[in-house]
């Protein structure tokens, strides 16, 4: 059921994603459904965690490939870029899973939900902290900038991201897209 609610979820976002559907597509009796999933919120808050765990896999995609970097500023910042464009691809790639993770408010700062991390054991947020954190380790941001500075990032490419998906910026071509996505994930990088 959660596969075909995650299906539901990449085909039309949070919205399409319905516990009678799910438990068609799953080839379970409606009632059975119950077993699994005690109502609708239950099944759209597992398809959240799946979905928040791809992205997370995403950003740490973007992560394993920065090409061997010595300086320590350097993998900092490459560090960095790579959580955002991570983020960005995905939330590009798969709109309806990327829209559908983050249907819901969350606590996202004690959140320990393994089902929303990646391979790694980290969720998109603590992938993006621990960029900033190796920002300052490598001298690149300054301590006193560091508190909150998840959040301005963070806002800044999700701004972004739902711009392009479903916004003013929907009908721009790919090039523009890559065009401003490089320069939004260097304002961010020279603004912390």
């Amino acid at each position: 059921m959660l596969e075909a609610g995650v299906e539901l979820a990449r085909g039309g976002g949070p919205n399409a994603v319905v516990l009678r559907e799910a438990t068609r597509r799953a080839g379970v009796a409606p009632n059975a459904a119950y077993r699994h999933f005690s109502s609708h919120s239950d099944l759209l808050q597992a398809v959240r965690a799946n979905a928040l765990s791809s992205l997370a896999v995403a950003m740490e995609s973007e992560i394993a490939g920065i090409r061997r970097i010595k300086d320590r500023g350097d993998l900092a910042r490459a560090t960095l870029r790579a959580v955002g464009t991570g983020y960005l691809r995905f939330a590009l790639a798969e709109s309806g899973l990327f829209r559908t993770a983050f249907t819901v408010p969350d606590n996202v700062e004690d959140d320990i939900d393994t089902a929303k991390a990646g391979n790694s054991g980290l969720n998109p947020f603590q992938l993006l902290t621990s960029a900033l954190d190796l920002m300052v380790e490598a001298g690149v941001l300054p301590k006193q900038r560091r508190p909150g500075a998840e959040y301005l990032a963070w806002s800044a490419v999700h701004g972004l991201a739902y711009l392009i998906i479903e916004g003013p910026l929907s009908d721009v071509s790919d090039k523009e897209v890559q065009s401003l996505s490089e320069r939004l994930l260097k304002m961010v990088e020279n603004g912390l």
